[in-house]
């Protein structure tokens, strides 16, 4: 990719967000740890680098710094928050701890017009402990803030650029118009990473790692393992063959719809498979949910195994990875983003797996999952469909997974989305992003016909995304969250209480597990 921007991630839990950001400027970007080796940062060609916040300082011990190669590289260089001050110890300048915080949005004025930055105060977000007090050699001062005298460095000359806030953040006015300038102006990357332009290269890189090898597709009906499959379809056609096991853990009626998917609109040959016993036995005791997520990938694979062996044995696996599930996954480290959970396609799949992964979507974020996926014509039903996790209800149903919470758990989901459909709260256009229903392991006293009961209460997560990093609750109005209380209670055996979610990501992420 020699037309790419490389990220540096110093820690920041904004880092997929500025990626983010930067592929809606259609421009192809990867992120990188900071201390990620030269030849791994360097194999993408980058166009120029930008380095992210993080949670250190600069001046502590063993704090992440910038590797000798990325200014040696002549660059284009912009820092972020940690990566400004970054950027400035490296050069000389000077950062000290500031007497004056600054967490939050905060009005920042430019003192030069042109360049990243458009003339007149604009908010920014800002969130720092420490601040630069000397610029290194050749930088002049082009925006400052109440508590930041240098909110904003430049030089020009060598392509160098700071910012003190957070242009990838919505609470950012223009930041994302901000970042467009650095990847296309300055550092002169073209905007040309398009849904075609993906599907292109995806094509070109599956046939060059396939060739004429048979290949599994892991299919659930889910955007990302369908748009996948399509993918691969339209790389080596007959060679796919596309499995799809019924684990017992989706959603009402989510067989039979997949089923029919596979079959009629993409012709794509389709194995069903029978294992909805299987997997509850494999998880009959387990609460831990990190527990379960790695049974779950575990099952998953041994089954594909099984099937491999009676259609010939075939080498390659496809799967819906997409780059938040690779990006959450990472290994903590003390320098870096913390693991947030282990995605069982990516961090759950056992050592000793016996197939090599084809993974078209392995860069890609969600939206652009779904812009290939009207590309290739897939029906919109499927492109639009709700985001599913991969290890299936298991991270709905809290504590242990029996066949008989998760028949409760989608019995109540199903009246969810029936009511938001609906009310046309949910599809493409629609206000609601994302919602599910998520059942708790508590129990609550409730009064029904008269009688006390003692039964399980459940959990609406609703929320309102544009790319599924960063989440709002969703404003469900009223009388429609009534009606939807209402029926479970009345129709769901074993629930008599509903509770509504309105915690947004971060600090909570979208699932509950």
């Amino acid at each position: 990719m020699s037309n790419s921007i490389a990220i540096l991630d110093f820690g920041s839990q904004y880092a997929q967000l500025i990626a983010r950001r930067v592929r809606e400027a259609q421009v192809y970007c990867e992120l990188f740890p900071w201390d990620a080796p030269r030849e791994v940062i360097m194999a993408i060609e980058p166009r120029g680098f930008i380095l992210s916040g993080g949670p250190n300082s600069v001046y502590a011990e063993g704090a992440p710094f910038i590797q000798p190669f990325i200014l040696e590289s002549g660059l284009p260089v912009l820092g972020i928050c940690y990566g400004m001050q970054a950027l400035t110890h490296a050069l000389g300048g000077q950062v000290d701890a500031s007497a004056q915080r600054e967490y939050g949005k905060a009005m920042v004025e430019p003192l030069k017009a042109g360049g990243l930055l458009a003339g007149g105060e604009f908010q920014a977000w800002m969130s720092h402990g420490d601040r630069i007090t000397r610029l290194p050699e050749g930088f002049s001062t082009v925006a400052r803030s109440d508590h930041s005298p240098f909110a904003a460095m430049a030089d020009v000359k060598r392509g160098y650029y700071g910012l003190q806030f957070h242009p990838e953040v919505n609470h950012t006015s223009g930041g994302k118009e901000i970042l467009r300038r650095f990847v296309t102006e300055i550092a002169g990357a073209k905007p040309d990473w398009t849904p075609e332009s993906i599907i292109e290269q995806s094509v070109e890189r599956i046939r060059q790692q396939v060739g004429s090898e048979r290949v599994l597709a892991a299919v659930s009906g889910g955007v990302d393992s369908s748009v996948a499959a399509a993918l691969v379809h339209r790389a080596i056609g007959d060679q796919l063959v596309a499995v799809f096991v019924d684990t017992g853990l989706l959603r009402k009626d989510e067989p039979e719809q997949v089923v029919k998917a596979f079959g009629e609109m993409l012709g794509v040959e389709l194995v069903a498979v029978s294992a909805a016993e299987e997997y509850f036995r494999a998880l009959e005791g387990q609460t831990d949910p990190e527990q379960k997520r790695k049974i779950v990938g575990e099952k998953f694979i041994r089954i594909f195994e099984r099937e491999a062996r009676a259609l010939g044995q075939p080498r390659f696996l496809v799967q819906g990875t997409i780059y938040p599930d690779v990006v959450e996954s990472s290994a903590p480290d003390r320098n870096k983003a913390d693991k947030i959970k282990t995605h069982h396609n990516v961090g759950g799949l056992p050592k000793d797996m016996q197939f090599t992964l084809v993974e078209p979507l392995r860069y890609l974020f969600k939206d652009e999952v779904r812009a290939v996926g009207e590309a290739l014509g897939l029906p919109s039903a499927m492109v639009w469909r709700q985001p599913f996790p991969g290890p299936g209800l298991t991270v709905r149903c809290l504590g242990e997974v029996t066949p008989e919470r998760t028949a409760r758990l989608k019995e109540a989901d199903a009246i969810l989305l029936q009511e938001l459909t609906t009310a046309g709260l949910l599809g493409k256009g629609a206000g609601t992003s994302q919602a599910f229903v998520v059942l708790l392991p508590v129990r609550s006293v409730g009064v029904m016909g008269d009688q006390r009961t003692y039964q399980e209460a459940c959990a609406i997560r609703a929320v309102v995304t544009d790319d599924f990093m960063t989440a709002d609750w969703a404003r469900i109005p009223y009388d429609v969250l009534a009606r939807i209380s209402t029926r479970i209670v009345n129709e769901v055996r074993g629930i008599n209480r509903v509770v509504y979610d309105i915690t947004s990501k971060p600090p909570a992420t979208i699932e509950w597990e």
